[in-house]
């Protein structure tokens, strides 16, 4: 998945105050006392704390500004809390405070200062952009996408809607996504990089049209690339022309051998011809090169839990869910893991999140049923029993119009 946006930078250029003038003959020598009194650290005569305490802050509002521009995120760190204690309401230090936390990987932190900033100024739009962009970082992508929407439709740029895009992406909200890539590919035509990402929203989509529009565009650019060939791939994948599609992942590997997702797509291919050897090696291949991957996490996860080797299957489910927090198959396997590795406890979150994630998923209704009678909370395992049965007779009703049947108890 492609990231080219970055920690919004908005430090704005400051000039320092200047002071003094020309002064009359007379007082040359009290000027020059007292410039030999601030050379030793001493206020000169008639200096009021205010002025100091102005240029102290100057001080380091310059210094700040500067340690950002040469990298220096923690010194910039240091510079902005010293001048945020002097003045607290600033919008612009609580700004630059957060860019310099953002930059260290300090996410969690960041958010919080954008957030206090948004309460001194809730229309601030940079601010609003940047705390997007810090939650987007923090993969709590349901959190960014408020902001990063509305960044993107007050100022479609490039970084603006591809970046909605990816996070909506993110979120399983293909059809959303493609729409935000789709402008994004049109500011930039010749970026196969977004072309990619917005193939692969069609593809999930199950857009046949869109992938087939994105891959003549790429073979204007460049017919024989990777991203050609694995666009290709999608289409024919899309119709169930599964051998076709095999041949031209294969050589987007060809073309590039480090391509994100080919390995992945040829796994789910082998997995659904039942070649499970083969299969595991592709999701393998794929995470040595993309250890973030969350699809072959998940598959690796699979199959180690059809093998009946639960507690290897848990770090790859977890690692699937920690790239798309919102993976319902994810959670749901993992909760399963839990169960049979009889950790309830453990199992109870996945579940409880797969609930919200998809509150008519009548099987992440049961299992977490299960887990709560593990804890021995008999009233919690009763109640989503309970919803589990309804749903299942909602099911039932809808797929046999004009029947009424009782659930089973």
């Amino acid at each position: 998945m492609i990231l080219k946006a970055t920690m919004g930078k908005n430090v704005m250029p400051r000039t320092l105050e200047k002071t003094g003038g020309l002064r009359r003959a007379f007082l040359c020598v009290i000027v020059i006392c007292g410039l030999l009194d601030a050379a030793w650290g001493q206020a000169p005569p008639g200096t009021s704390p205010a002025a100091n305490n102005a240029r102290a802050l100057q001080s380091l509002l310059v210094d700040g500004t500067q340690a950002l521009r040469d990298g220096d995120n923690a010194r910039a760190e240091q510079d902005f809390q010293q001048a945020l204690r002097m003045d607290p309401q600033s919008i612009q230090i609580l700004n630059d405070l957060a860019i310099a936390l953002a930059r260290q990987g300090k996410e969690p932190q960041a958010i919080r200062v954008y957030d206090r900033a948004l309460r001194l100024q809730p229309g601030n739009a940079i601010t609003r952009r940047n705390l997007g962009i810090a939650y987007f970082r923090a993969q709590r992508y349901a959190d960014a996408l408020p902001y990063l929407e509305s960044s993107a439709k007050a100022s479609p740029t490039l970084q603006s809607l591809e970046l909605t895009g990816v996070d909506l992406f993110a979120l399983n909200r293909y059809a959303e996504a493609a729409q935000y890539l789709e402008q994004a590919s049109r500011i930039q035509p010749s970026d196969t990089q977004t072309l990619d990402l917005l193939g692969k929203a069609y593809w999930r989509a199950k857009n046949y049209k869109g992938v087939t529009s994105v891959f003549d565009r790429i073979m204007t650019i460049n017919p024989n690339s990777a991203p050609a060939h694995y666009m290709l791939g999608l289409a024919y994948d899309l119709t169930a022309r599964e051998d076709d599609a095999y041949k031209e992942f294969s050589a987007a590997l060809a073309a590039d051998p480090k391509y994100p997702g080919a390995h992945s797509s040829l796994g789910l291919i082998d997995w659904r011809m039942h070649r499970v050897s083969q299969a595991r090696q592709e999701f393998l291949a794929e995470l040595a090169q993309h250890p973030d991957d969350p699809i072959s996490n998940y598959m690796m996860g699979k199959i180690l839990r059809r093998e009946n080797q639960q507690a290897q299957a848990v770090p790859y489910l977890q690692a699937a869910i920690a790239a798309n927090p919102d993976y319902l198959s994810a959670l749901l396997d993992l909760g399963q893991c839990e169960i049979h590795l009889n950790q309830p406890a453990k199992a109870v979150t996945p579940l409880q999140h797969a609930t919200q994630v998809d509150p008519s998923d009548a099987q992440a209704h049961f299992v977490l049923g299960t887990a709560y009678s593990m804890l021995g909370q008999p009233a919690a395992a009763a109640r989503e029993r309970g919803i589990c049965g309804k749903l299942l007779a909602q099911r039932h009703a809808a797929t046999s119009p004009g029947q009424s049947h009782e659930p089973r108890k």
